[in-house]
């Protein structure tokens, strides 16, 4: 089979690797869709030659699968592993830990102390037909949902879906989402569904607009004017009630902290960089809290696919572009401008 390799230096190569067999508790799947996200861009962009995990390398060198939304089929199964057969809907929670630590027990995986595996970054992906992995790592797809939402529960939605939690949202709630990629898009879409004002802030008019068909109430754009001020002026100078920044950018996440009134919330899950705030003048004296959420459990994952298949969540809407595996390259092209809606690979 061919799978996509991300060569560094916003290049990639469909490489020839031999169909996988499952090994003992093993399960390999028969990919039907593999989502794209953001974190894909810092594997693609990385440096040649640079260290394995920023190239999405394997300990040993050899070239990695891309890819960490898997959803699909279950294909073949390996001794020892029970609760499934093939022909099963599933998506796959993309973290593998030691398996008995506390975090991978209640299925926090990438919090294991003793380290973990990220699929479609330190071991093979879904950016090809076929890809093995423990049978534990495998959530049921309900019926009602199609692969390509399953891909996006499998990371954006799920880490939407999981910040939002984090965050207690409700229908009383005015919140102010910063980024419109594919997880800020989800939060926007995820947010209105439980009754909140919601308000999106992006610079790129094409992800502004998607916001709005996702159903935001307002939309910013942070460079146009200050986010603060325009968000104060939108909530009668009291700041928003909770705030989420899904950028990554120190500027949106300061501006989503001093936005939020007191007693609010706010919560980054734009990984990277860095933020400077006035501790006294910006959280202690408003009582804020500041959370940091890394994606969901496997639990949360279900959690979140159970929500969106009960509710009739369009989370297909949140792909632009629908490409086949040999698009790769035009596919990352353009994904890697940021400036558009959520890709998928389709088989």
């Amino acid at each position: 089979m061919q799978g996509v390799v991300f060569q560094g230096e916003r290049t990639l190569e469909l490489m020839d690797f031999p169909d996988p067999t499952p090994g003992e508790g093993e399960a390999v799947l028969e990919i039907k869709a593999s989502g794209m996200c953001g974190s894909d861009l810092k594997f693609y962009r990385g440096p040649r030659g640079g260290a394995a995990a920023a190239l999405g390398l394997g300990g040993s060198g050899d070239p990695v699968i891309a890819g960490h939304e898997p959803c699909g089929v279950v294909a073949a199964l390996g001794p020892g592993v029970s609760g499934l057969k093939v022909g099963d809907r599933v998506m796959c929670h993309h973290y593998w830990g030691c398996g008995v630590c506390e975090q991978c027990r209640v299925g926090w995986s990438q919090l294991c102390g003793e380290g973990f595996v990220v699929y479609g970054a330190t071991a093979d992906g879904a950016h090809a037909p076929y890809m093995k992995v423990p049978a534990r790592t495998l959530v049921p797809l309900p019926d009602e949902l199609s692969f390509a939402t399953g891909a996006a529960i499998s990371c954006g939605t799920g880490t939407a879906f999981g910040a939002l939690v984090r965050l207690d949202l409700s229908g009383r709630d005015t919140i102010a989402i910063f980024g419109q990629g594919p997880v800020g898009l989800a939060g926007v879409q995820l947010a209105k569904s439980m009754g909140a004002r919601v308000i999106a802030l992006d610079p790129n008019a094409e992800r502004a607009a998607l916001a709005r068909e996702m159903g935001a109430d307002e939309v910013l754009d942070p460079l146009a004017a200050d986010p603060v001020e325009a968000l104060m002026a939108l909530t009668g100078g009291r700041g928003v009630d909770k705030s989420l920044d899904c950028s990554g950018m120190a500027e949106a996440r300061a501006a989503a902290v001093r936005a939020t009134r007191t007693w609010g919330a706010a919560c980054f899950v734009g990984e990277g960089g860095e933020v400077t705030l006035d501790v006294s003048n910006d959280m202690i004296r408003k009582q804020m809290t500041v959370i940091g959420s890394w994606t969901f459990s496997q639990v949360g994952q279900m959690d979140c696919a159970r929500y969106v298949a009960e509710r009739g969540i369009e989370v297909d809407k949140l792909f632009t572009q629908h490409w086949t595996l040999p698009q790769a390259e035009e596919a990352y092209r353009l994904f890697d401008t940021q400036s558009t809606g959520k890709g998928v690979f389709l088989f």
